[in-house]
């Protein structure tokens, strides 16, 4: 099953990677953001974090200033991190009023991607994993999740549920820390308005091939959203697209064009780690996305790459993708 949403080269940015855009020593507005966001030219599409990016605006404001700026809205992704209740868990939270405060906040979040007219819910759960041999109680942090997940798909149908994973971080070992292990758990919850996002650099880390992950998830559930970055795979660097693994990140433009996604390509990356402009960061994305897509196009086309492919000869294969991107 794969993505139903329309569009082709939809780009977006991760916002917060434009906090470097306000005045020196102030604090950044969602506004200042949005504004930074639409002086880069090839964004159409953004998502905000609920309920961080609303404690100043409701959801008409942030898709009023949104649609000055030359883009829609694609979705919201919950952050349970701000509140300090959900440190030792959110949906895994031992304590079951605790639990219920990061459904129904989630709720509250679908409801107003509702009002703005999005569709895409991504859930990154951060908080729920644990630390130590004997401090969780595995069973029910699974059960509990999976309630969970099925609760808040089931709050609005039409409303997608996407779940990103991460092998660790804030927690030392997260619940959904793979694609296989997030694919199991989908499967449990059997609501068909969920699915999978991919963080490319988390998909790095959890020593994982990204067109390998982005295959299952088109088998076996639905890929809802894809985050391009790129990284070492020792963390979650947030590096520009392509920097590092060019020829991984091909491949996987590769079988999404296979899978048949259509959704947005957002750009989970950190400029502020590197004191980049994010301006300039974010067109050096798509510029490098654009070119790297290109590339994918006349590969997957290729006969002799899928000759190469069938007999799993690698020497052959890297040359005609080499060959592709740097010339004959």
């Amino acid at each position: 099953m794969t993505s139903t949403r329309t569009g082709r080269h939809r780009y977006a940015a991760r916002l917060n990677a434009f906090r470097a855009s306000a005045s020196a020593g102030k604090k950044p507005t969602v506004a200042e953001m949005i504004k930074a966001a639409g002086h880069v030219g090839g964004l159409t599409a953004a998502d905000l974090n609920y309920p961080d990016h609303f404690a100043f605006h409701d959801g008409v404001a942030l898709a009023r200033l949104l649609a000055e700026n030359g883009m829609a809205l694609n979705g919201l992704a919950m952050r349970y991190y701000t509140d300090p209740g959900f440190a030792i868990g959110a949906f895994t939270n031992p304590n079951p009023a605790t639990r219920r405060a990061a459904i129904d906040l989630t709720k509250q979040g679908i409801d107003t991607l509702a009002e703005m007219g999005g569709r895409l819910m991504t859930l990154w759960m951060g908080q729920d994993g644990f630390d130590y041999a004997f401090q969780a109680d595995y069973a029910r942090m699974w059960d509990d999740t999976v309630a969970a997940i099925a609760d808040v798909a089931d709050h609005n149908p039409a409303i997608d549920i996407s779940i990103e994973y991460k092998p660790n971080e804030p927690r030392a070992f997260a619940l959904m820390p793979d694609v296989a292990t997030t694919l199991l758990a989908l499967r449990e919850v059997g609501r068909p308005n969920t699915g999978v996002t991919l963080d490319f650099a988390h998909v790095l880390y959890a020593d994982e091939m990204p067109a390998h992950a982005a295959h299952l998830v088109s088998r076996h559930s639905r890929l809802l959203g894809v985050h391009l970055n790129d990284g070492y795979g020792k963390r979650d660097d947030g590096l520009m697209a392509g920097t590092v693994h060019a020829v991984q990140t091909v491949e996987l433009f590769v079988e999404l064009d296979r899978a048949g996604y259509d959704g947005v390509i957002y750009f989970d990356t950190f400029p502020d780690q590197s004191g980049l402009d994010p301006v300039e960061e974010a067109r050096t994305n798509i510029r490098l996305t654009e070119r790297l897509r290109e590339v994918a196009k006349v590969l997957t086309g290729e006969a002799a790459l899928a000759s190469a492919i069938a007999a799993q000869d690698a020497a052959q294969s890297q040359r005609i993708v080499a060959a592709a991107l740097y010339g004959a």
